[in-house]
């Protein structure tokens, strides 16, 4: 049965508490409800899908009544299965749940980046940083989960939400306006 409780931001639950459903939950409740914030570069949205992200998944209707059920379908062939990140959940649902919001909120391809640069930081460095989820990086997470265990897990997930932090930073530096969001984007790190 599927927990519907979305993890707590800032805690690293244990695996068998957490599951793809209860990561959807905690994105939509990070992510809110219908906005159209002049300052937010991604422009109108519901439950974080941006019109561009719904239109390109054929979703043609008012953004203000866009179905959860809809933002749901989108986030888990963008967001879950496109990238990889099911795979990841193969071995580690923690790490996985961490590449999600990453990948909700920057990209996939920027979430895997962060995951392959800290395998290279905490293995043998030999991977190519593409952001693409391939039998290498899937290897190197299997190869590090086995040697480091539980604690190498709980601290590639502290790495990540690094990255992910660092990121937020710079796209405040870059872009002025971006101040406005800066604190609560870190509620997803903190």
């Amino acid at each position: 049965m599927a927990d519907s409780k979305p993890p707590q931001m800032g805690a690293v639950p244990t695996p068998l508490a957490i599951t793809f459903d209860s990561i959807l939950a905690g994105v939509l409740a990070n992510e809110g409800g219908y906005v159209n914030d002049p300052l937010d570069a991604g422009g109108e949205t519901k439950f974080g899908i941006t019109k561009a992200v719904a239109r390109a998944n054929g979703y043609k209707g008012p953004m203000r009544d866009l179905p959860k059920a809809t933002a749901l379908e989108i986030y888990r062939a963008k967001y879950i299965v496109a990238p990889g990140f099911g795979l990841v959940g193969n071995m580690s649902m923690p790490i996985a749940a961490e590449l999600v919001d990453t990948g909700v909120n920057m990209g996939p391809a920027a979430a895997t980046r962060f995951l392959q640069r800290a395998l290279n930081g905490l293995g043998d460095g030999s991977l190519v940083v593409d952001g693409m989820m391939g039998p290498a990086t899937l290897a190197a997470l299997k190869a590090f989960l086995a040697k480091r265990g539980a604690e190498g897990e709980r601290r590639l997930v502290a790495l990540l939400n690094a990255e992910q932090g660092v990121r937020y930073l710079e796209l405040t530096e870059a872009r002025s306006t971006n101040r406005t969001f800066l604190f609560g984007w870190l509620g997803r790190v903190a």
